[in-house]
Parts: C-alpha cells; sequence; structure tokens
C-alpha cells in the first residue's frame, strides 16, 4: 500500500479549510466533549460548549454531542439518538444537501468522528474529519474566535443505512464467524485486563486489540500515514476480513479505529455502539482476558 488513503476524501487538512472560510455552503462544527480519567473516579465528562466559546476556528458552529445528539431515554450514554430526533436536530444545526460539513474537537479526534460516523449512518457523505483538530489548527498559528456562531435551519434528508450500527446479538453471532474481525479500541492494559473499568476484567471474546491512540501521530491528534495505519491492522486482519465490527467503552473511541479503516478502504465496518458499558456488566457475555 502507498501512502494515500483509499479515502482521503474524509479528511479535511487545515490549509483547506482555512482556505474555504468564507464558502457559503461549508459548515464547520466544533464537537468537543471533554474527559478526563481519574484512577480512583473514573471517567469525569464536562459539556465542551464552555471550551469552545473560549476559542474555535473562525465561523465554527458548536454541535452538542453530550446532551442533544444523544438517546435521551436510553439508560446508557451517548447512544445514537433515534432517526426523528437526529432528522430534526441535524436540521437545525443547518446540515443538508448541498452543504459540506467539517467536524473537529478539542484532543483526540474521537468526538469529530463520532459525529461523522452519525451522519454516515444516515446517509450523509458530505462531511469530514479536520486532520489534527483544533491542537493543529491551533498550533499551526491559525486564527481563532471567541463567542458562539449558528448557522441557519437547512432540510436534513435522512437515508437510513441501519447496518452500520449494530448490537449486542450481531457481536454474539459475529465472534464465531470466520468473515468477522471483532476490534477492541480501548488501551492495551484494560484489553487485556490490568485494569477493569467496565464491570469485568478483559475483552470481548475473541476480539483484537487496536488501540485508537495508536492510529494518530505521536506528537499530534492528525491520523498516521496509510502504510502505518495498514500496518496497525495488519495483525488482526482487519483489512482482509469482510466485515469489522469496532468497539471500546462506550463507542467513542472506536470511531477513530471505524474511520481510519474506512481511509484504508474497507467497506464493511460497522460499530457495537453500546460497546462495554453494556458487555462488560452482562455476566451472560462471554469476556477473556490477556492479549
Amino acid at each position: 500500500m502507498n501512502d494515500r488513503y483509499a479515502h482521503p476524501e474524509y479528511l479535511a487538512e487545515t490549509d483547506w479549510v482555512a482556505g474555504h472560510l468564507d464558502d457559503p455552503d461549508l459548515r464547520i462544527f466544533d464537537c468537543t466533549v471533554e474527559m478526563a480519567y481519574d484512577a480512583d473516579t473514573g471517567y469525569s465528562i464536562r459539556n465542551g460548549r464552555e471550551k469552545y466559546q473560549a476559542g474555535h476556528i473562525p465561523g465554527a458552529a458548536f454541535i452538542d454531542l453530550m446532551d442533544e445528539f444523544k438517546d435521551l431515554d436510553h439508560a446508557l450514554n451517548f447512544m445514537l439518538p433515534p432517526p426523528d430526533r437526529f432528522i430534526d436536530l441535524a436540521s437545525q444545526y443547518g446540515i443538508g444537501d448541498g452543504r459540506k460539513v467539517v467536524l473537529y474537537n478539542a484532543g483526540p479526534t474521537w468526538w469529530a468522528t463520532r459525529m461523522w460516523w452519525n451522519l454516515r449512518a444516515h446517509g450523509f457523505d458530505n462531511a469530514m474529519v479536520l486532520n489534527g483538530g483544533y491542537e493543529k489548527w491551533v498550533g499551526e498559528g491559525r486564527r481563532v474566535e471567541t463567542g458562539a456562531n449558528t448557522y441557519a435551519p437547512t432540510p436534513f434528508v435522512s437515508r437510513p443505512r441501519a447496518a452500520l450500527i449494530v448490537g449486542k446479538n450481531d457481536v454474539l453471532a459475529a465472534i464465531d464467524d470466520p468473515d468477522t474481525v471483532i476490534i477492541n479500541a480501548l488501551a492495551p492494559e484494560l484489553h487485556r485486563g490490568e485494569r477493569i473499568q467496565y464491570g469485568r476484567p478483559g475483552h470481548i471474546k475473541g476480539s483484537v486489540n487496536v488501540p485508537a491512540r495508536s492510529l494518530l501521530e505521536d506528537n499530534t491528534y492528525a491520523f498516521k500515514p496509510a502504510t502505518e495505519l495498514a500496518a496497525a491492522f495488519a495483525p488482526s486482519g482487519a483489512m482482509a476480513s469482510k466485515n469489522v465490527v469496532t468497539y471500546c467503552g462506550g463507542g467513542i473511541s472506536a470511531m477513530t479505529d471505524l474511520f481510519a479503516l474506512v481511509l484504508l478502504g474497507h467497506d464493511g465496518v460497522q460499530l457495537y455502539d453500546a460497546s462495554m458499558t453494556e458487555w462488560g456488566p452482562d455476566e451472560s457475555l462471554p469476556m477473556e482476558t490477556g492479549d
């Protein structure tokens, strides 16, 4: 494989965005959710709106993945909203046919890729993830602004792709399916069971570990070149497999693995949205420890 992605159109480089800030059909969204991990208390999660208002790419609006773009009635956090709610929210935010969308967040690219996949699951393919995110933009000395922006509402037309999201029964079936690879995007110590965070130690039986952070450049949050991404997935056999299911703790960092596979040209990737927040506490679902 050369160092060109099969689908570079899904990545927006900072130079391109800087040159298109005045494009009336461009919609730029900050998707930041602030997460911090403490060994004693676990994850703390904060809405990223305040951070967005303190500094963002000029013209960008804020997409609220913590409190709006989720299923408000589901027991688990961050689950994909019901179709009617998603359509209504996307329309309110100004996402629709004829619009090009750029998504970014502060920190690792989990949240921007999450929103990208949500849109893709509704058949909207005119969205890109900013390569390197907000840190790369600021690190290059590019202009930022404070306050808040919004876009005029635009009718959003959903063209559902239900197969892109799977549930626990699909994952159970995939464990013994030779045509499917299950990938855990969590940190290696969680995968091996050295640290317990989701009720039980270890990972979904038969799944392999490709940590989401390993797919991004060491010093930045930009995606690694195609050859390095392919090498990261090679031990799993993902690129040669007909189907791939990715998961993590709550369907967030798994999006980076999923997005990277799409960049490489895999067209059979799916997300287990509930991930370990559902699987881990359920003693009836098989898990294992080690590599």
